[in-house]
């Protein structure tokens, strides 16, 4: 294979998923219309129990398959990023899929207007819509002063040339909230677009779904972690990218606040926890009019009745979802 003509390296995190829904991941991405010289596809088994190999032997040369020690998708990631020679990137979870006509709409934007990178829209469904909506190019800072950035790395195609030496943490929950602000302000152009490109599937073995009071509060401490990494990084960075980070570390922190009711429901936890993010000055929230859900949340932290009617309520909610 020709390195130059390869335009997209699709790069899939798999561990112990159905391979059901891996067959259907790789066949979204072969649907495309790249041709097999402008693709690759590489697989990073990350320590699964059994290798999916024999499964994917029809796949033959469409694929790139490696298989290492669990290290999680960030330490996956990261092998692959070694291995990858397509011009653009893309993250995608071995479970999850490609909506094939939204997904057109995102690689014609690549081929055509060639920005740094594209930022799509995700659903929990295929869907065939054929019309979308894109934004003016801007760069990734101007892009995180005036947008709430989604979590999932797999939201968008980038170019390779702009990830440098960033790479994601490993073994590590929220690596994707750390490592997604640092791209965006290496990008000189974005575009965003309106197309549901991306399918999440939520299923029994989901890595969000796994339970028990150690998995809660190892993501919760990964959560503060990678808040205060990107907190350390504002000394560094010029005013305007600065202020692009600090709308994403209180979108962070508001979104922290909120799990800790949720997986805790610990007054006492979300006490000592608040004590934490007053004393990195990340608390109070800032008095910003980010979103609407953003002041009201902001108003509901900022007093002792507030954060009992949040204790009280937001378990509630997330259990009726």
């Amino acid at each position: 294979m020709n390195d130059k003509h390869i335009l997209v390296s699709f790069i899939l995190t798999y561990y112990n998923q159905p391979l059901k829904m891996v067959r259907e991941c790789l066949n979204s991405i072969l649907a495309l219309s790249l041709r097999p010289a402008e693709r690759e596809i590489i697989i990073v088994d990350d320590g699964s129990a059994e290798s999916p190999m024999n499964e994917l032997l029809s796949y033959g040369d469409d694929i790139i398959y490696v298989r290492q020690r669990n290290t999680g998708a960030g330490g996956a990631r990261n092998t692959a990023l070694q291995l990858a020679k397509g011009e653009y990137l893309q993250f995608v979870d071995a479970d999850d899929l490609l909506n094939q006509a939204a997904y057109e709409h995102c690689l014609d934007l690549v081929r055509y207007s060639q920005p740094d990178m594209v930022v799509f829209d995700f659903t929990d469904r295929t869907t065939h819509g054929s019309t979308f909506t894109d934004e003016p190019a801007m760069s990734g800072a101007a892009f995180m002063r005036s947008h709430n950035l989604r979590g999932s790395a797999c939201c968008y195609i980038f170019s390779r040339a702009m990830l440098g030496a960033l790479r994601f943490s490993a073994l590590t929950y929220h690596e994707d909230e750390e490592f997604t602000p640092q791209l965006m302000l290496h990008a000189n152009s974005i575009v965003s677009t309106d197309a549901k490109a991306y399918v999440y599937r939520r299923h029994g073995g989901s890595i969000t779904r796994k339970k028990g009071v150690r998995n809660k509060i190892k993501m919760l401490t990964d959560n503060q972690q990678a808040i205060s990494s990107l907190q350390s990084l504002l000394p560094t960075l010029p005013t305007a990218e600065q202020q692009a980070l600090q709308r994403r570390l209180a979108q962070l922190t508001m979104d922290y606040i909120y799990n800790i009711i949720v997986l805790t429901r610990s007054r006492h936890y979300l006490d000592r926890k608040l004590a934490f993010l007053t004393r990195k000055g990340l608390f109070p929230l800032p008095d910003k009019n980010y979103t609407r859900k953003y002041k009201w949340f902001r108003r509901l932290t900022n007093s002792s009745m507030g954060r009992t009617l949040l204790l009280r309520l937001l378990p509630l909610m997330k259990r009726e979802r």
